[in-house]
This record gives C-alpha cells, sequence and structure tokens, in this order.
C-alpha cells in the first residue's frame, strides 16, 4: 500500500549521511528531523539562523522563540549554535550545506523542480529554495505523487514558475523511490526507478507518471 507521511519521511532519512549538514525545506520534509538514525550525528541546519535542530518538542518542552523557517517550535540538539538569516544564506551558497530534502508540486524528468507559487495565488516569496538548490551538494524532494485531480506531478516538462533546473538527485512519494542516474549522458538527464512501495506495482507506477522514466531489471521494495 503506499506509503504515509511519515514513512515518506523515514525513507528520506535513510539519505543521511553521518556528519551530514542538512536543510529541511518547510511541510513535510521537517518530519525527517523524528527520524534521524540512531546513533547518527547529523547537524540540520535552518535559514533563519539555526545549526543543529532536533526533534518536534513535546508539549511540555515548546518555546514560542525557538522556530524553524516555517515558524514551528523546533528544540536545538546540544552544542547547537544561532546566528543571523545572512550568516545562514552564506552557508547555503558557499556550497557548505551536503543535503536538503525539499517540497515540491513538480519535478520534470530532466530534475528541474518547481516548488514556491501557483500563478494567481498569493504568495510571500521565494524563501531559500532557489539557494538551496544552486547551493547544496545533493536534492532530495518528498511529495505526493499526485495532485488533488490525480494529475502526475512527475513531469516531462514543469508548467509552474521553476525553483532551480536539473538540480533534484532523488524524488521519494508515497508510491517509489526516484533516483537520478548519476552516469546518464547529461543531456538526457531520467530518473531511475529504484523502490516501489509495499504493494505497489511497477504498472502503477508508470500509470500515474506522466515524465519518461527508466524500469531497470530489478526494482526494490521501500523496507525491503
Amino acid at each position: 500500500m503506499p506509503l504515509t507521511r511519515e514513512q515518506i519521511c523515514q525513507r528520506a532519512a535513510q539519505e543521511l549521511k553521518d556528519g551530514f549538514i542538512v536543510n529541511l525545506g518547510i511541510g513535510m520534509p521537517t518530519l525527517v528531523a523524528n527520524y534521524v538514525p540512531a546513533g547518527m550525528d547529523v547537524w540540520l541546519q535552518s535559514e533563519n539562523g539555526l545549526l543543529g535542530m532536533g526533534p518536534f518538542p513535546e508539549d511540555a518542552a515548546v518555546d514560542a522563540e525557538l522556530i524553524n523557517a516555517g515558524k514551528q517550535t523546533i528544540t536545538a540538539r546540544p552544542g547547537a549554535s544561532f546566528f543571523s538569516s545572512s550568516d545562514s544564506f552564506g552557508m547555503i551558497r558557499g556550497g557548505h550545506i551536503d543535503l536538503c530534502i525539499l517540497g515540491a508540486m513538480e519535478v520534470s524528468q530532466e530534475g528541474d523542480l518547481a516548488n514556491w507559487m501557483v500563478p494567481g495565488k498569493m504568495v510571500k516569496g521565494m524563501g531559500g529554495a532557489m539557494d538551496l538548490v544552486a547551493g547544496v551538494k545533493r536534492v532530495v524532494v518528498t511529495m505526493e505523487h499526485t495532485s488533488k485531480n490525480g494529475s502526475s506531478k512527475v513531469v516531462p516538462a514543469c508548467t509552474l514558475p521553476l525553483t532551480g533546473k536539473r538540480c533534484v538527485d532523488m524524488i521519494i512519494t508515497e508510491l517509489c523511490v526516484l533516483e537520478m542516474d548519476p552516469e546518464m549522458d547529461p543531456s538526457r538527464r531520467r530518473f531511475v526507478l529504484k523502490q516501489v512501495a509495499p504493494g505497489v506495482t511497477v504498472d502503477e507506477v508508470k500509470a500515474k507518471t506522466a515524465a519518461e522514466i527508466i524500469i531497470p531489471a530489478n526494482v526494490g521494495i521501500v523496507g525491503g
């Protein structure tokens, strides 16, 4: 059956590595903070000026002045540091973030990302996503595979305003894990189907994916 939001984030947490500095985008990606593997030393960074975010607090431990970039209350791990937003963006633009996990409205088959606005709807701005996809070493997207009307969000070409071009390395949805093949001809980037959710078939993924993707002979199972 399809993965829940929590299971998508658990799978995304498997992309973390010891010593990584990681930025978690607003929305679903913030849940990844709750699934950092035990014993792994990962430093979570927030654009508003924090390095060392911990998991979300229990009700009794909420500190209204300790928030992430999405204005959610958070915790800080021992050794955390606080600094200005300009310093935070200096880290991002300087290439010091190993991995970011972001949400998306659309991802193209070449890895273009659209995640900041829907035309005609009020938005406050792009936020840090444009800087993140340009400055970090690896970009993972967590999102629902289809929109509310059933149309695919993994598309041949994005129709929404772009956040970045050819920047997404992995997509994790409720149906599957898609990973960009680093050995592929750069002029013809395509995602490879690496895993499907338990009970989800390759044919179901193909039917719900508008983009051209590569289907290898052996496809794994998430959690298998």
